[in-house]
């Protein structure tokens, strides 16, 4: 099967690139033996899982008719942040004024040569993930399509791998929604939005999802007029929408249109345009794009793997069925990542790995849902949660107590004039158990850990609000919190005792 996700330009860093991620001339080896674990996938879960077995001494095969890296590092996380990054530093000469800093009027952010960059950092990045490396820690490394012809043997490339257990580890891909028109015109997703090297004078964006709104805010700050369709009201409505409300807001600021509410999408051609037709907000919108990016869910890559002759059951958009211990339908198959979870993130995908090695090669019983799996999108400002959302603990009948300490009131956000955002957090009402959190800010996705590696250690706010926190900085937001919930515990009753005592020891 042909390379699905084509790496365009071919200039020397995506050459650099494909030789470690699908070298030309590799060459599959001749399968000795049976196989302690055999990996359908080399993406994030794929590579941990093999990786992992093989460092304890598994003998392991490793099969990817892609790139090595998976999405991650071809097409998802590393190139989008490499955007990101390079948008976050135009944003901060657009509005560096505000900070008394003047700069030249008319300022050009050169595409191509931002494209070029993250083109050339995504192929430093590469050798971690290359099939080199890989064979040289102890896998076996097999390019092809993968089908399993019996409960214990899988074959590629026309060879048969026999193995004890299997893991399914093949991610997931962009899907196409069911809008008028689609199918008739040309667009982008994350698989070929990096391939661009010309920026689009005008860009639609459908989708106001993380990436979408990732997206979309980075094109507009490079310049890019950005339209940005949403069908719900406002963005990333699967977020605290105090927290939603307050990005929406940043990206508008920085030139983002956004249409959402969207209703009656149509999409046609227009020359070398695509027409892009939705009402919004009762108003009729009639736009020809450059460019247009589809941003609207993902389906997980289970065609062509011969799960129904092995007894693993799926569904073609949700993914392949796995137990908490991420055993499928089939005892001697596992799977893990995008394609059997709703966590669809690099780290959730490394840690579901984890559980998986441990449960095919030494009869564990690690679950997945013991996992805390904290998650960011990374907008200007970022937002970061962990934990239950207010809607989910109503859901689930768990009555929460909810603290927020907003940056406004910070003195380290202040003095950056990042004061846009919060930090909140959830209890189970009677208790010091943090249950959730939310946090927007612009470094929200690093300081997220902080609750999460309290909340995966029993520790509740009293305990962060002993903690001596360095100052001035924006993770004093959290300390405060702890204050908060302190000054809670100073009941009218325990007040008058203190009183008394104090006045007795004058």
């Amino acid at each position: 099967m042909s390379t699905l996700i084509q790496l365009q330009p071919q200039d020397k860093y995506n050459l650099a690139l494909e030789s470690h991620v699908k070298p030309r001339d590799w060459t599959n080896p001749i399968p000795s033996g049976r196989y302690n674990l055999v990996v359908i996938g080399a993406g994030a879960a794929g590579l941990v899982t093999a990786l992992g077995a093989a460092g304890v001494g598994a003998k392991v095969a490793l099969i990817e008719r892609e790139l090595l890296g998976g999405d991650c590092l071809n097409v998802g996380c590393v190139p989008s942040k490499a955007l990101i990054s390079a948008a976050r530093v135009a944003r901060t000469i657009r509005y560096a004024d505000e900070f008394g800093v003047e700069v030249p009027t008319g300022v050009h952010v050169n595409f191509a040569a931002v494209m070029e960059r993250m083109r050339r950092l995504r192929s430093e990045i590469a050798p971690n993930d290359s099939a080199e490396r890989i064979r040289g820690l102890g896998v076996d490394v097999y390019q092809g399509q993968a089908r399993f012809t019996g409960s214990n043997t899988v074959e590629v490339e026309g060879q048969t791998l026999p193995f004890r257990r299997a893991v399914i580890a093949t991610g997931a891909r962009a899907s196409a929604p069911p809008i008028p028109g689609l199918d008739q015109v040309s667009y982008l997703t994350n698989e070929s939005l990096f391939s661009l090297t010309k920026l689009p004078q005008r860009l639609g964006v459908i989708g106001a999802g993380p990436i979408g709104c990732e997206m979309a805010q980075s094109f507009a700050l490079f310049g890019s007029e950005v339209f940005l369709v949403e069908s719900e009201h406002g963005i990333l409505p699967r977020e605290d929408p105090a927290a939603a409300d307050i990005v929406k807001a940043s990206i508008e600021r920085d030139g983002v249109n956004l249409l959402c509410c969207g209703r009656n999408l149509k999409l046609s051609h227009e020359g070398d345009k695509v027409h892009l037709q939705v009402n919004s907000h009762d108003r009729q919108y009639d736009e020809a794009v450059d460019r247009l990016l589809v941003s609207v869910g993902r389906a997980p890559n289970v065609q062509g793997l011969g799960l129904e002759t092995v007894g693993v059951e799926f569904d073609p958009q949700i993914g392949v069925r796995v137990n908490d211990r991420l055993q499928t339908t089939n005892a001697n198959i596992y799977a893990a990542g995008d394609v059997c979870s709703k966590y669809k993130f690099t780290h959730a995908a490394d840690f579901m790995a984890r559980i998986v090695i441990g449960n095919t090669l030494f009869k564990g019983r690690s679950k997945a849902s013991a996992l805390t799996i904290p998650w960011s999108t990374y907008t200007s400002p970022e937002i970061a949660h962990v934990g239950l959302y207010e809607h989910e603990a109503s859901e689930q009948g768990i009555d929460i107590t909810t603290f927020v300490q907003e940056f406004a009131d910070v003195d380290r956000s202040i003095l950056e004039g990042d004061t846009e955002g919060f930090v909140k957090v959830h209890l189970k009402r009677g208790s010091d158990r943090i249950v959730g959190a939310t946090i927007v800010a612009s470094n929200a996705g690093d300081m997220i850990s902080e609750i999460t590696v309290a909340m995966k250690n029993g520790v509740g706010l009293k305990g962060i609000g002993s903690t001596i926190h360095p100052y001035p900085t924006q993770a004093d937001a959290i300390r405060k919190l702890g204050d908060q919930y302190n000054r809670t515990r100073l009941t009218p009753f325990v007040a008058s005792m203190f009183r008394k005592w104090l006045a007795w020891t004058r």
